[in-house]
């Protein structure tokens, strides 16, 4: 009861003095509503980022060639330097075979579903008289075509036959379709498209069409007409266009669902070690998407947190507000502090009222500025064009502090009024 009472006699307080209430706590409305607003802002950006990336698949390791760093260079004073890469370009015996890749598959059978590769043609532009599309004409396997899910409209995906005959076939985009085939996808198949590329007349055969997406977190100036889309083709065919019988600078591994891709990750760079420990130049190394995103969180965490304390510092500012409105509340009712001694009141009695009465301005602030801050924060992201997902961490974060504020910075002026003389406090005038 003394708690609903304490809490009560606060509000008749605050609203018999209104303006002077709203000004004290405007420095805790403004310090939670920032720092609400940025949290909300950097919690959406971590979501929405981390989703697009685990839709590409959190488990999927990238394995790829790195250059060897030089020896460390002792000065004379005895100061190291590390080196930096090594200045000599690939030569056929550095890339990675299709042999090593095989011989991976088969020791690591139940930890790999697929292996996707991929072969750069280049970027061209398709044209049909006055109609025209950008792409990007790129060779695959089936397991980069398994690890991209690519959603078909028509027609089929590349099939063995495609990729063992070096076929000249391709899968393009609805964009594609739309702008050279007036949009009928249907009868794209089986049509072919032609492009210059690097002085070379190429023609591939339509034999499906996918929908085109664009990633979440990525940005396009491009108009609708002119987006640059992906052409893909058999990746025999693509080699043989680039006439490369070497191999492979990079590869991705799609896991099994049970693999533990941080683990196995050190399991492949040891495999590989048998065949770069004596190249002098290249080495290999593996990195998966799941650390990616563990990386990326922290980091937009660490920032997001870095500015919310910053922003939190008008809280102190706001808090020594508080201390100072009560000093002067308290020098108001000298008299009322007084005549309740009189009455019995004890110290610890007097000096709860007030600090109840601070941890309420503080707690009134603290909420209008948790639904400014979700206000704010939320318009923010939908202009950037994330989905808002408010703190909750950053909402029970704000609570507690205003509550903490208000007993952090109420305390002096209540123990004040409690130790006040009632004698000396009936006869202030």
């Amino acid at each position: 009861m003394l708690v609903l009472e304490n809490i009560w006699l606060a509000l008749t307080s605050l609203i018999a003095n209104k303006m002077r209430a709203l000004l004290t706590m405007l420095g805790i409305i403004i310090g939670i509503g920032s720092v609400i607003a940025i949290m909300t802002v950097g919690d959406s950006i971590t979501n929405s980022v981390t989703t697009s990336m685990q839709s590409m698949g959190a488990n999927n390791i990238t394995v790829g060639l790195q250059q060897k760093s030089t020896e460390d260079e002792v000065t004379e004073s005895g100061m190291k330097f590390e080196g930096g890469p090594r200045g000599r370009s690939m030569t056929d015996e550095d890339y990675i075979t299709d042999e090593m890749i095989e011989e991976l598959q088969k020791t690591y059978a139940d930890d790999i579903d697929a292996i996707s590769l991929s072969e750069s043609v280049g970027s061209a532009t398709a044209e049909d008289g006055k109609l025209y599309a950008n792409i990007n004409i790129t060779g695959v396997n089936d397991g980069y075509l398994s690890a991209n899910e690519l959603e078909f409209v028509a027609g089929r995906t590349l099939s063995e036959i495609d990729q063992e005959k070096a076929k000249k076939v391709a899968l393009v985009s609805d964009k594609l379709v739309n702008n050279l085939f007036e949009g009928d996808a249907g009868a794209a198949i089986g049509e072919t498209i032609e492009v210059t590329l690097n002085n070379k007349y190429l023609i591939y055969t339509i034999v499906g069409v996918y929908e085109y997406s664009v990633s979440s977190y990525g940005f396009s100036s491009e108009s609708e007409e002119d987006v640059t889309t992906d052409v893909y083709i058999p990746l025999k065919t693509a080699q043989t266009q680039n006439h490369n019988n070497s191999g492979y600078s990079q590869f991705t591994i799609i896991t099994s669902v049970d693999t533990d891709s941080t683990s196995f990750l050190e399991k492949v760079e040891k495999f590989f070690d048998q065949y770069y420990a004596r190249n002098e130049n290249y080495q290999i190394s593996a990195y998966s998407m799941e650390s990616m995103i563990s990386s990326m969180t922290d980091m937009l965490s660490t920032i997001s947190i870095a500015i919310a304390i910053i922003a939190g510092i008008s809280l102190l500012v706001g808090g020594i507000g508080v201390m100072n409105i009560m000093l002067v509340s308290i020098t108001e009712r000298t008299r009322e502090i007084g005549t309740r001694k009189a009455l019995g009141a004890t110290n610890g009695s007097i000096r709860f009222q007030f600090i109840m009465e601070s941890v309420v301005i503080c707690l009134l602030g603290g909420f209008i500025g948790i639904v400014l801050g979700i206000v704010l924060g939320s318009v923010a992201v939908s202009i950037m064009g994330y989905d808002a997902s408010p703190s909750v961490a950053g909402i029970i974060f704000s609570v507690t502090f205003s509550i903490l504020i208000g007993v952090f910075f109420g305390y002096y002026p209540a123990n004040k009024a409690a130790k006040m003389n009632p004698i000396e406090a009936l006869r202030y005038e």
